[in-house]
């Protein structure tokens, strides 16, 4: 008998510089029933962005009709421009039988929890503060004034803690990708998440 469980979202947050889009990519590439959640956005798309890989481009005419129709289970106003997670998407990758994942902020975090219970929460941090902004200086693409707004908010963001159901701290990537994969393992076989009792029972 085969355990087969209902997927679910997998959401990775983390402070600016904790790693939490790098270990998205490296838990995606190895885990074939895993599979990225790609965000919309109105903000304009880089010369170095594909549509439909890094983010679905949608003109603020195009996300104001979806988010009408409820097609995104969380978005939110971000400098000006507006990021959601489509419904569609996350709906479609789980009648594949994938779980899916995203990378998203807090109150990201909040409004996927309330629109598909089951999701499940990992909060991704650094080992301590000085690493982090060790970090988020090497990237060398935020301006002093950027870094100074991230570290700001990073108060609010390690207070949510406790409404995350794992926390990883990313030391070396290699064991948060590692301990992120362990997670999703664990989730699978809950008990909640497996096919009605008398279906599994019909296998033996």
């Amino acid at each position: 008998m085969s355990n087969k469980h209902q997927p679910f979202l997998v959401v990775i947050s983390s402070p600016s510089g904790a790693g939490k889009t790098s270990i998205c990519r490296e838990v995606v590439r190895r885990d074939r029933n895993l599979a990225y959640s790609v965000s919309a956005t109105t903000r304009p798309r880089r010369k170095d962005e594909r549509n439909g890989r890094h983010y679905f481009f949608y003109t603020e005419r195009q996300f104001g009709n979806r988010l009408a129709r409820n097609g995104f289970l969380e978005h939110a106003l971000v400098y000006d421009h507006f990021y959601g997670t489509p419904r569609t998407r996350v709906l479609s990758l789980f009648r594949k039988g994938k779980d899916a994942v995203a990378d998203l902020d807090i109150q990201g975090m909040r409004s996927c929890k309330k629109a598909l219970p089951g999701t499940v929460a990992i909060f991704i941090t650094t080992p301590n503060q000085q690493e982090l902004a060790r970090r988020l200086r090497k990237r060398g693409t935020n301006s002093a004034e950027a870094i100074s707004r991230r570290q700001s908010e990073l108060k609010a963001e390690l207070a949510a803690m406790p409404e995350f159901d794992y926390l990883v701290v990313n030391d070396r990537l290699k064991d948060a990708v590692e301990k992120v994969l362990s997670i999703v393992r664990v989730e699978r076989l809950r008990t909640s998440r497996l096919r009605p009792a008398g279906r599994l029972l019909k296998e033996y």
